[in-house]
């Protein structure tokens, strides 16, 4: 497993939930893209490497199919109490 170089950014919130929530799971990056794919998310290993990371925008179609894909509703990928 790599260690992330940088500090987290700034440009979301859902990154670092997204990231912990695919390694709990088990699941690697390429997976995850694959199964984006599969949900006409276009995104590639750099764009989310970046969206894990926080120094890259979420679009609220991402958003949808992150909550989806990783079994969490988007409140919880936003940190907001349900």
């Amino acid at each position: 497993m790599r260690v992330r170089k940088q500090s987290l950014g700034d440009r979301n919130i859902v990154g670092e939930k997204v990231e912990a929530r695919r390694r709990e799971i088990n699941m690697k990056q390429k997976d995850l893209l694959t199964q984006l794919q599969i949900k006409g998310i276009d995104l590639n290993a750099s764009g989310l490497s970046k969206l894990e990371g926080q120094i890259r925008y979420v679009t609220d179609f991402e958003l949808k199919a992150l909550s989806e894909v990783l079994g969490m509703t988007v409140n919880q990928l936003l940190g907001i109490d349900e």
